[in-house]
């Protein structure tokens, strides 16, 4: 019995496609040297395409060819039905539904993995950085002061006087007075005094 071979053929070049150097993607067969990107003309990979209306694209140029516009269809279709978005979710799809902090710096949403929480602050790692210089920054290389990060050097060169901080000190402790003086701690005379005002 003689091996007849395939009678499958190439998308791409419609030439008769040996099992040797087949590909199938999307169930249509290739020559593993035809299966291209249509815009660049380069190689792909099995976990490098992304393929519409059976056109094989790389994928940053289906990003840029397709996601700029935030449409992947190059047809408007309009279904008649009204827009489900007005409906309120579920219980379960608030468990779902992600983190709400936002990065202080940018205002964007945060997530787990990107997050950097800094004077219960949230920051991008990204966007954790010296509000002087523009410094990298990590969590234990800053200096806070009035809701703004410093790297240690620009902190010291904005705000270090005469060899000391002591004017950071003395305004916090004028802050710290202010606070006190509107909410008294009780002493131990003012607990005798409700002790006798209750009797």
């Amino acid at each position: 019995m003689a091996f007849s071979g395939t009678t499958q053929k190439c998308k791409a070049c419609d030439k008769v496609v040996h099992f040797i150097e087949s590909l199938a993607a999307d169930g249509v067969t290739y020559h593993k040297t035809c299966f291209k990107c249509s815009h660049c003309n380069g190689r792909l990979a099995m976990s490098s395409y992304t393929s519409k209306d059976g056109i094989l694209y790389c994928k940053p140029h289906f990003e840029q060819l397709f996601k700029e516009t935030g449409n992947f269809s190059t047809k408007t279709q309009s279904s008649g039905k009204p827009n489900d978005l007005s409906r309120t979710p579920s219980k379960l799809s608030s468990f779902f539904s992600g983190t709400q902090e936002k990065c202080r710096a940018c205002t964007k949403t945060v997530y787990p993995l990107e997050k950097v929480t800094v004077e219960g602050d949230f920051y991008h790692k990204l966007c954790f950085k010296c509000a002087h210089g523009g410094c990298k920054l990590s969590p234990s290389s800053y200096a806070a002061l009035d809701g703004f990060i410093y790297c240690k050097p620009h902190f010291a060169q904005l705000f270090k006087q005469k060899g000391s901080y002591n004017h950071l000190t003395k305004t916090a402790s004028i802050k710290k007075n202010a606070t006190a003086a509107v909410f008294p701690e009780p002493g131990p005379d003012d607990e005798a005094k409700s002790e006798i005002q209750t009797q």
